[in-house]
């Protein structure tokens, strides 16, 4: 792969990153979400400086992450649970099936 330098607009600055030439649209939404949420959090007035901004962007962008995750993690579990459930359904109704076969 080749590398290609991209220059993101966040909060008003312009920064030139380096990354692959595959991955420069995925690098582009992912600058515009965080130029996003530092200018929510900036227009709120109540956080001053660019680093504490970064900071609490970042602090709600991995939350957000963690919750998603969980939920994945939950829901992959449910659904492990539920195919569980119904393979031993399955199980017992081929059993019953060659039991009656049997009679």
């Amino acid at each position: 792969m080749t590398n290609s330098t991209v220059t993101v607009h966040i909060l008003d600055r312009e920064y030139q990153v380096n990354c692959k030439t595959d991955e420069i649209d995925e690098l582009t939404a992912t600058a515009k979400y965080l130029d996003g949420e530092m200018k929510k959090i900036r227009d709120t007035g109540k956080v001053l400086g660019m680093d504490r901004i970064a900071v609490m962007a970042a602090l709600n962008i991995s939350h957000e992450y963690l919750s998603l995750d969980q939920n994945h993690n939950t829901s992959s579990n449910n659904s492990s649970k539920r195919i569980t459930t119904l393979a031993e359904k399955i199980e017992q109704s081929l059993e019953q099936q060659k039991q009656f076969a049997l009679s």
